[in-house]
C-alpha cells in the first residue's frame, strides 16, 4: 500500500501530485517534469522523481530528504538530486551523514547549493530556476523553464538548404526562447513576484495562501505567510493560466477556505484556482 494518500491535479499533459496542509507537511511534485517541490515525509510513490527542489529547511517541507535519498540507494536507484538553498548544504550533509552511521550504510547523494537567479539543468531543454523568497533565512521558490530556440521572423519562409547555408556561414538564424511551465513560491510573505517575467507567465503557479480569516493576518505576518487579500492582490498582476493553492491552515475548515476566496477573488481569477484538497496522509485503514 502507498504511504500517503496524495491529491492528484491533471492539467492537460501535465499531473501535479501532492500533499500541503500547514505545519504539517508539504510536498508537491509534477512527475512528467522530473521534480518535486520540497519533498515532505518522502511518500513513497514520489521516490523516483530524480530532482527535490526544496525551498527551505522547515521540518514540515524537509524531513524527508535523507529517507528520499536511503529509498533511492536502497531500491538500486542512482542517486537523487535535491536543490537547496546554498546556506542548508552544510546541515543536510550533517544528517546524512548522521543517518548514515545509524543505517550502517553510506547514503549516496547529489546536493546543489542554489542562490536567486541560479539555474541547473533537469533534462537537455528544461531548467530550474531559483528566485528569492521572504519565509526563511535564504529560503527561494523554483520554476521550470524549458528552453528553446525560434526561427528568426525574416528568415521564416526559406528552405532547408538556405537555412543550412546561413548556418556554414555562421549566421545566428534563431534567438533564444524561454518557455516558464510552473513556478512554486514555496511558503513567502507577500511578495510581488509579478515583477520576475518567469513567474508571472508560469503556465502553473504554485501558490501558498495559508491565512483567510480576517484576524489572521496578524498571524500571517508573524508566520511570514500569506494571507488571502495579498494573494488576491499578487494574482491581479499576474498572468497565469492555472493557479494551485497550497499550505492552507487546518484552522479554518475547507468549505470557509472556498468561501473566503471566492469573495477575495474577481470571477476571472477565481476561475483559474484550484486548492490542491486536504485529504488523508495515509490511505484508508492504515
Amino acid at each position: 500500500m502507498p504511504s500517503h494518500n496524495l491529491a492528484r491535479i491533471e492539467i492537460d499533459d501535465l499531473e501535479i501530485i501532492g500533499y500541503s496542509v500547514a505545519g504539517e507537511e508539504t510536498v508537491v511534485a509534477i512527475p512528467q517534469l522530473d521534480v518535486c517541490f520540497d519533498i515532505g515525509k518522502a511518500p513513497d510513490q514520489l521516490i523516483h522523481i530524480n530532482h527535490v527542489l526544496l525551498t527551505h529547511g522547515h521540518m514540515d517541507h524537509a524531513a524527508g530528504f535523507a529517507y528520499y535519498l536511503s529509498q533511492r540507494n536502497f531500491t538500486g536507484q542512482a542517486p537523487g538530486t535535491i536543490l537547496a538553498p546554498k546556506n542548508l548544504l552544510g546541515p543536510m550533509r550533517e544528517i546524512i551523514d548522521a543517518w548514515g552511521r545509524l543505517d550502517g550504510n553510506k547514503i549516496p547523494v547529489k546536493l546543489v547549493g542554489m542562490k536567486p537567479g541560479d539555474e541547473h539543468q533537469i533534462k537537455p531543454n528544461l531548467f530550474a530556476k531559483a528566485f528569492p523568497t521572504k519565509h526563511s533565512a535564504g529560503s527561494l521558490g523554483f520554476s521550470v523553464i524549458e528552453k528553446r530556440k525560434k526561427l528568426k521572423a525574416e528568415y521564416s519562409e526559406l528552405t532547408g538548404p538556405q537555412i543550412v547555408e546561413l548556418k556554414k556561414q555562421g549566421v545566428e538564424i534563431d534567438y533564444p526562447l524561454d518557455i516558464p511551465i510552473a513556478s512554486y513560491l514555496g511558503d513567502t510573505q507577500y511578495v510581488d513576484f509579478s515583477q520576475l517575467d518567469y513567474i508571472a507567465k508560469s503556465k502553473i503557479l504554485i501558490a501558498e495562501c495559508t491565512f483567510y480569516e480576517d484576524e489572521h493576518n496578524t498571524r500571517a505576518q508573524a508566520g511570514k505567510h500569506m494571507h488571502v487579500d495579498e494573494l488576491a492582490s499578487l494574482l491581479g498582476n499576474m498572468a497565469n493560466e492555472h493557479i494551485i493553492i497550497t499550505h492552507t491552515t487546518a484552522r479554518t475548515p475547507m468549505r470557509e477556505i472556498r468561501k473566503m476566496l471566492k469573495q477575495a477573488m474577481p470571477v476571472e481569477l477565481m476561475a483559474k484556482i484550484t486548492i490542491l484538497p486536504r485529504r488523508p496522509r495515509h490511505p484508508a485503514g492504515q
